[in-house]
């Protein structure tokens, strides 16, 4: 058999037949899986498709193979840790330090630099020259960096015609230096040849240059966007554009731009909206796939710290993907209070026991679960060792790679560069790819983006560790990137015989302005596309709405948006203002529910959001973050809970009126231990120093209110927390002073309340009792002429009104407001209780007959910042509130009055 032959059998079996090898070298993931597709479509035989790192590889031989980032990054990492550096030594532990060193020992061995030739003259690259040495010393048997397999390859020179057989470079545009001395060799024994498209530099070539046959170049086309989101809207309007009128393949198009970054994102959605066959040729971000969601959960849990919400999303990744989860059931979660924020392993330990009775029988999660919260609550430093308990084998590979890549403290950032393969062919798809990509793999139609100054061609940086000053660039990057990137626009142009577009933003993302790439030349024909146009080819289904109104307006949808839209300049009340039909049914249902404090506030401050709330149910999103502090709402509801507890143990004996000061302190602090351990259970806390230092402030306010006053009379009974009008719940505690199930009715109206009085006080003799409501707040101006507070402060006659409901034979109620938040608390009591209960009344009455009339319309409250349901509000709140102030006056009548009485 003669060299650069091959032996095979013919087709009727009747003897061998000879087939010459022929080796193609490419450059970039586009141009190999293109030429591969070729090949296949023309049933070529003997032919081997490679890069010039793999051609010099396979000569070498004996399992050769170049290095790659994940086999120099641990070395260099080893060889930095091994210190004892000049210059370095300093900068040696520095976050990045293992990528900058990759990064200039890549561009010394293709430009074919031995830094120990420099290494006298600077003490720099004798440190450099130092961390290459133990390098390559570390690298695993027949991983070669670029210089060393050039060596092993030419050492094999003679064996080139058997490898490899005729050499072909296919549109290959940039050969590092490093190479050169490799294809000199070759040109010597087989038959080398370059098919060049124009522009490459190959003077120093002494193979055969074949230059190929271009067709007529198309007519270039500039056009000028809004900004990066526009291009990609604009991209795939032209690409729409094509494949409807026929004039086109999917694998005949092609989009690029320098440095994909600014675009990928926008791509990544609207092509899936566009439902558009594009092939990312530099793949696609790890974490738009199910695995890198995976590793971002874990990687959320070690830097973040444990939390219910952070280990719900994680298991819902990983339960029956990996080893340690694989008998963890779906419903594991059953049980857990949803409000807890559990963010120690104490409080999993805790919970998952506490959630053991609202578990069904057999289900028992915590013998899997512990262990895997055990681990990862150590954070950051066992991450590998989390990724194998936790991750699926693809998720895990993800994991490792950006391990590899950054330190785990940096996951969210080393997670964000990963990129996967996005699984379809480019030999049926648009390709949207860098530049240097499809340059290596011209396509008839192609369509540039980002011809600013900024991108095209990029301008050329120093190194960061061998700056200009102690290696000239010329040597250290003899083609830098902004000569690249002029050669393969001229090559892509060059080659676009079907059209060529040519886009440019004129703002960038954060709307600063870019000036126009120089290659696009003095042109004066540039197309400005204004965002808002009508394209003749719409890209997706909503691109094809926006365009056409009179289809759009037969979209129930849109029509009913743009008469929301409408509606809210109108001057006048409209059903997007809050009107509904009088006396409709899910309203009348939600006023006859049983009512609170905080709903009648809504019903009297803002009806638009007691319907929202009650009667359609909606809720605002809670932080699932862990706070540093409580809300001025929950640390009231931590003061009542420590109140009752204390009161609690106090009652019947030795009972609270009789007790000492230091039994009061005792019972506080066990009401503080024991709340300090059930809260974490049941909600979010703060961080354990924090939370302590939360549970002393609610304990001194709660001795405060606890100590404040004398009580009536020997032998009276207090109560904390005593509810009422519960209806057919549960009674609770049997020891109150009635049945918390009975009915509380508003005079006048069909509303009954329900809630739980802060404190309540009746004497021995049963002819008086007395009801505080316990604010924890700052104490307001004019603290003694609150009434109503106009709608806001209802709590105090509520409760007046339970106890001369529940105890009817009471001559005499005392209501009171107390201020716990200043040095010295006060108490307020209401002047006239019997003629606050009928103000109240007479104003909920109102608001009922104004509901019943379909008039739920915003309110007071709906213009204050802190409103829960703004979000639900016109995003021009105050715009909207002027367009509507006198249509709202005249709708609320006489109603608004309740916000000004006292």
């Amino acid at each position: 058999m003669n060299r650069g032959e091959l032996s095979g059998n013919s087709p009727d079996g009747c003897g061998p037949v000879w087939m010459k090898r022929l080796t193609v070298v490419v450059e970039g993931p586009l141009a190999f899986r293109m030429r591969r597709l070729t090949a296949a479509r023309s049933s070529e035989a003997g032919l081997q498709i490679m890069t010039l790192p793999l051609l010099a590889a396979r000569l070498a031989g004996g399992f050769c193979r170049p290095a790659r980032s994940q086999d120099l990054e641990p070395s260099i990492r080893t060889a930095l840790d091994r210190g004892d550096f000049v210059e370095l030594e300093r900068m040696r532990q520095l976050p990045g330090m293992t990528r900058s060193v990759g990064w200039t020992l890549g561009k010394a061995w293709d430009a074919d630099i031995s830094l120990y030739d420099f290494a006298a003259g600077s003490t720099r690259i004798a440190d450099l020259a130092s961390i290459e040495h133990r390098v390559r010393a570390a690298l695993p048997a027949g991983v070669l960096t670029p210089r060393d397999l050039r060596d092993a390859a030419l050492n094999r020179i003679a064996h080139a015609g058997a490898v490899l057989g005729t050499v072909e470079l296919d549109h290959v545009l940039n050969v590092a230096p490093v190479w050169r001395p490799l294809l000199d060799a070759l040109a010597r024994v087989v038959d080398l040849r370059w098919r060049d498209p124009g522009g490459a530099e190959h003077a120093w070539f002494s193979g055969k240059v074949v230059a190929e046959v271009v067709p007529p170049r198309s007519p270039i086309e500039v056009v000028s966007c809004a900004n990066p989101h526009t291009e990609v809207v604009e991209s795939l309007r032209w690409v729409r554009a094509l494949l409807a009128s026929g004039r086109a393949r999917p694998e005949e198009i092609a989009i690029a731009a320098t440095s994909t970054g600014g675009w990928d994102e926008h791509f990544l959605v609207l092509a899936a909206d566009a439902e558009l066959p594009v092939h990312f040729s530099h793949g696609v971000p790890a974490l738009s796939t199910r695995e890198g969601q995976a590793c971002a959960a874990l990687a959320d849990v070690l830097l973040n710290g444990l939390s219910q919400d952070r280990m719900r999303r994680l298991l819902g990744h990983a339960a029956g993907r990996s080893g340690a989860l694989e008998e963890l059931p779906r419903n594991w979660a059953t049980g857990l209070r949803p409000g807890a924020g559990l963010f120690e392993v104490d409080h999993w330990h805790r919970a998952l026991d506490d959630a053991a009775a609202r578990r069904p029988e057999g289900l028992d999660p915590k013998p899997i679960l512990m262990p895997v919260i055990e681990l990862l609550a150590n954070g950051p430093a066992i991450a590998e060792q989390a990724g194998e308990m936790v991750l699926g084998s693809a998720a895990n590979a993800l994991w490792i790679e950006a391990l590899r890549r950054a330190p785990a403290e940096a996951l969210e950032f080393s997670l964000q560069e990963l990129r996967v393969p996005d699984g379809r062919d480019p030999g049926a798809s648009v390709a949207w790819c860098p530049a240097s990509h499809l340059a290596g793999a011209p396509r008839p139609w192609i369509r540039l983006l980002g011809l600013t100054s900024r991108s095209w061609p990029r301008s050329a940086a120093e190194d960061p560790l061998l700056p200009n000053h102690i290696l000239s660039r010329q040597k250290l990057d003899p083609e830098p990137i902004t000569v690249r990137d002029r050669r393969a626009f001229e090559v892509i142009t060059r080659m676009a015989s079907g059209g060529c577009v040519l886009s440019r933003s004129r703002r960038d993302a954060q709307g600063k302005f870019l000036p126009a790439s120089p290659l696009l030349g003095q042109s004066s024909s540039t197309v400005v596309l204004k965002r808002g146009r009508t394209p003749r080819h719409a890209f997706s289904e909503a691109d094809r709405l926006a365009a056409r109104p009179q289809d759009a307006a037969a979209s129930p949808a849109i029509a009913a948006a743009t008469a929301c839209w409408v509606d809210w300049r109108e001057p006048a009340v409209t059903p997007h203002d809050g009107r509904v039909r009088p006396e409709h049914p899910i309203v009348r249902r939600a006023v006859a529910e049983l009512q609170s404090a905080t709903s009648l506030r809504l019903m009297l401050r803002d009806p638009l959001a007691f319907i929202w709330r009650y009667a359609l149910g909606w809720r605002s999103t809670v932080e699932d973050d862990q706070p540093l502090s409580l809300d001025v709402r929950t640390f009231g509801e931590l003061v009542h809970e420590l109140l009752k507890q204390t009161v609690d143990a106090l009652e019947p004996q030795p009972g609270y009126a009789r007790a000492a000061r230091h039994e009061i302190e005792d019972a506080l602090a066990a009401a503080v231990s024991m709340t300090g351990t059930l809260w974490p259970l049941e909600r979010s806390t703060p961080p354990l120093l924090l939370w302590r230092h939360t549970l002393d402030a609610g304990a001194g306010l709660a001795l405060k209110a606890l100590t404040l006053d004398e009580a009536f009379r020997p032998g009276t009974r207090s109560w904390t927390e005593v509810a009422f009008g519960r209806g057919g719940a549960d009674p609770g505690d049997a020891d109150l002073p009635w049945d918390p199930r009975s009915a509380v009715r508003i005079a006048g109206t069909n509303v009954c309340v329900r809630g739980s009085i802060d404190r309540l006080d009746l004497n021995a003799a049963g002819d008086a009792v007395r009801v505080s409501d316990y604010k924890t707040g700052a104490e307001p101006k004019n603290a003694d002429r609150i009434v109503l507070g106009g709608g806001a402060e209802l709590q105090r006659a509520i409760y007046a009104l339970a106890a001369s409901q529940m105890l009817s034979d009471m001559p005499r109620v005392v209501a009171r407001l107390v201020f716990l938040g200043e040095d010295r608390p006060r108490a307020y009591r209401l002047p006239d209780v019997d003629g606050a209960i009928s103000e109240m009344a007479t104003h909920i009455a109102a608001a009922c007959a104004l509901l019943d009339r379909g008039t739920a319309l915003p309110g007071l409250d709906a213009r204050v910042r802190w409103n829960e349901f703004r979000l639900a509000l016109p995003a021009s709140a105050t715009t909207y509130f002027q367009v509507k102030q006198s249509a709202f006056g005249r709708a609320f009548g006489t109603f608004s009055s309740v916000w000004s009485c006292r």
